[in-house]
């Protein structure tokens, strides 16, 4: 995986990439999206939802299974990335750039620095 210095991961294989004091990206990794083969769709939470840390704030269906989707933050969701209704694909294309799924303003941005750098994650998903 190329280095992506700013994102930090869960061990759920979600990233997060602050855009700013007051939000942030939220997607899948590249590794979770191979894993799961071709996306066809994303079952999004509504703008306003808040979720804490670790709480399943939507899912993915691929061609042969569905995966819960962890929230890496607390946070509330800001916008969601409505691309995906018509390209759901794009989660596979680009995981990290124009397959994000959802903007959220964290409620607790300490919860950032429990997350993984791209190293450790990377350790995780090779061993």
């Amino acid at each position: 995986m190329q280095p992506f210095i700013d994102y930090r991961f869960s061990k759920e294989h979600t990233w997060v990439k602050p855009k700013g004091e007051a939000d942030a990206l939220v997607g899948i990794t590249p590794f979770a999206q191979e894993q799961l083969g071709g996306i066809v769709y994303a079952d999004l939470p509504a703008i306003g939802a808040t979720f804490k840390k670790d709480e399943v704030f939507g899912s993915i269906e691929a061609l042969k299974t569905t995966s819960d989707l962890f929230m890496p933050v607390s946070g509330t969701i800001l916008a969601i990335n409505t691309r995906l209704n018509d390209e759901p694909n794009l989660v596979n294309d680009d995981a990290l750039g124009e397959g994000w799924l959802i903007r959220i303003q964290p409620t607790l941005p300490e919860e950032l620095d429990t997350l993984l750098d791209q190293t450790s994650y990377d350790q995780i998903i090779t061993h």
